[in-house]
């Protein structure tokens, strides 16, 4: 069994997914570390005949292509994908990502590698994204809120992942669980990041693996809606892991954010708040072990919103 597996989620993207499968199949030491590449069509209304062509012109590859019977969004299309694969690390790119540089798949072991050797049980690591276009770092892919005083730092522990770009053990999931089923979008990886940190996993964020991240708009969901599933899934990851002062001080401030960046979408902000106040009433709280806090404590998590 070979180390990695990359993991690709696409909806809509096909010219996009077919520059991926091109940018993983030119990188270093492809036979030596990588198991498998399974792109998880996710229901898509454009055709990715090109991608399938690309794959099937290379049969006995690693490549494999799977399709959805519906949008599964993000966390259960993630988790189809995961039970597709077999390798003990996976790596996740959005499907408007390239690896920058060809020795991507040999820095993702080697990290891994140090941190066992180590003595890290790290379970989860974040890359180094920069916008495609502008060769910026893209700070909402930083794992971490304090992005002006960390984001020239080269390796750090931390409390959360970026979606677009990280790896993850298969022994997280084991332990601590899949993604949550019921998150459609958004903050997906604030709740899987608590559940691994109290499972005993550490989440560190490694300079060394750098991709350039698209940032498409197009999707399926109107802004407003992307915007209220995450202000309405983050109060959810803080009822059901912190202080019940988070839920409520989350709630009400990402409410205050819904509203700034929807332009004052006042339907879905009554929307947003009808669905917040059954969380309590829908979601079980696991609050995290004294331990899991102490490590948040330690790495200067933002848990108040």
């Amino acid at each position: 069994m070979k180390p990695l597996s990359i993991v690709i989620i696409t909806y809509n993207r096909p010219e996009d997914a077919l520059q991926l499968a091109e940018n993983i199949s030119g990188l270093d030491a492809l036979d030596e570390l990588l198991e498998e590449v399974i792109f998880v069509n996710n229901h898509s209304s454009l055709s990715y005949q090109s991608l399938e062509s690309f794959i099937a012109a290379r049969s006995g590859g690693p490549f494999r292509y799977y399709a959805t019977e519906e949008n599964l969004g993000v966390s259960r299309g993630r988790n189809y994908a995961i039970r597709q694969s077999s390798a003990p690390i996976l790596v996740f790119l959005d499907d408007d990502a390239l690896f920058r540089d060809r020795n991507a798949l040999r820095q993702i072991a080697a990290l891994f590698k140090e941190e066992e050797e180590a003595g890290r049980n790290t379970g989860i690591a974040g890359f180094k994204v920069y916008y495609y276009d502008t060769m910026q770092l893209q700070q909402t892919a930083f794992p971490h809120k304090q992005f002006e005083k960390r984001k020239d730092w080269l390796h750090f522990e931390t409390y959360y992942f970026a979606g677009c770009a990280h790896a993850i053990r298969r022994e997280v999931f084991e332990q601590a669980g899949y993604y949550p089923e019921n998150f459609f979008y958004g903050m997906e990886e604030y709740d899987l990041s608590y559940r691994a940190i109290d499972a005993g996993f550490r989440i560190c964020y490694d300079h060394r693996v750098e991709v350039l991240h698209k940032e498409s708009p197009a999707g399926r969901l109107t802004p407003p809606e992307k915007l209220r599933g995450m202000w309405v899934n983050k109060s959810r990851v803080a009822w059901k892991y912190l202080d019940k002062r988070c839920f409520y001080t989350t709630a009400l401030l990402w409410s205050l954010e819904y509203l700034k960046k929807s332009g004052w979408h006042w339907g879905g902000y009554w929307k947003g708040w009808k669905e917040v106040g059954k969380v309590p009433s829908s979601e079980v709280r696991k609050a995290l072990s004294g331990k899991s806090l102490e490590y948040l404590r330690g790495v200067e998590a933002r848990l108040a919103y």
